[in-house]
């Protein structure tokens, strides 16, 4: 791994064949990914101009990093389909990793894959790990001086860079007092995860759990288990009282 002594940007060579696609239409298609942690929490994919298939067109607008340095606008055209300021280019930049790759707009695609495996949310960080063991520990959740789950069978997630999670089965936990929320999120180590409202005594704590109905292969032990945010709720785990972690949830 490159880290560069501008900011936090680290780079690193990747090694996935990645495509990304417009309406089933391809757009990139590279073995040669340049993986730049922009950011603390996960990598974004940079791409090599050659392996670009789509047209690149610069939109006279730039977006300026104290880090990367003065980024291009581009739209991306694919036939007659325009993605709009989809595209960052910096040929400039300090960083020399930068300047002959492209920045692709992951919203703005409407597929991706590594591999011939879909990816959603963000690139996967090849030092994230996560780990789910079965565990009979006893788990208790309280809102307001209330216990709202119970168990002494979850499955705790360990994930890099999170605290661990408590995932429950929904017997242990009091589904009269779950509203399902409309909240949505992906996880590109998980899966797409739904939410619940807890509601007790009139007052609403908006997406305080969540679970997995159909989570992604490598996290199967946590299908249909529900998880509460224990940064937001009072956990005890064998009758100790757990602090509250900081993060990003919080």
């Amino acid at each position: 791994m490159t880290e560069t002594n501008r900011g936090r940007i680290r780079t690193e060579p990747g090694h996935r064949r990645v495509r990304a696609y417009v309406r089933g239409r391809l757009v990139v298609d590279t073995v040669r990914p340049l993986l730049v942690w922009e950011g603390p929490h996960y990598p974004t994919y940079y791409f090599p101009v050659d392996d670009v298939h789509a047209r690149l067109e610069p939109t006279g607008a730039s977006k300026h990093s104290p880090s990367r340095g003065e980024g291009v606008v581009h739209n991306v055209v694919v036939d007659d389909d325009v993605r709009t300021d989809a595209a960052l280019r910096y040929p400039e930049s300090p960083i020399p990793e930068l300047r002959e790759v492209v920045r692709l707009d992951w919203q703005a695609m409407d597929d991706w894959f590594e591999e011939d495996e879909p990816v959603y949310t963000h690139p996967r960080d090849p030092y994230h790990r996560v780990d789910i063991l079965a565990s009979s520990r006893h788990v208790r959740v309280e809102i307001e001086g209330r216990t709202v789950a119970d168990s002494r069978s979850p499955r705790i997630l360990f994930e890099t860079g999170l605290p661990p999670r408590y995932y429950l089965p929904l017997t242990d936990v009091r589904l009269d007092l779950l509203t399902p929320s409309p909240t949505r999120t992906g996880c590109p180590y998980k899966g797409t995860a739904e939410y619940f409202t807890v509601r007790l005594d009139g007052t609403e704590h908006p997406d305080l759990v969540w679970l997995y109905r159909t989570p992604l292969p490598e996290s199967q032990k946590i299908a249909g288990l529900a998880c509460f945010y224990n940064e937001k709720v009072d956990l005890y785990v064998d009758d100790v009282l757990q602090e509250r972690p900081k993060t990003q949830f919080s």
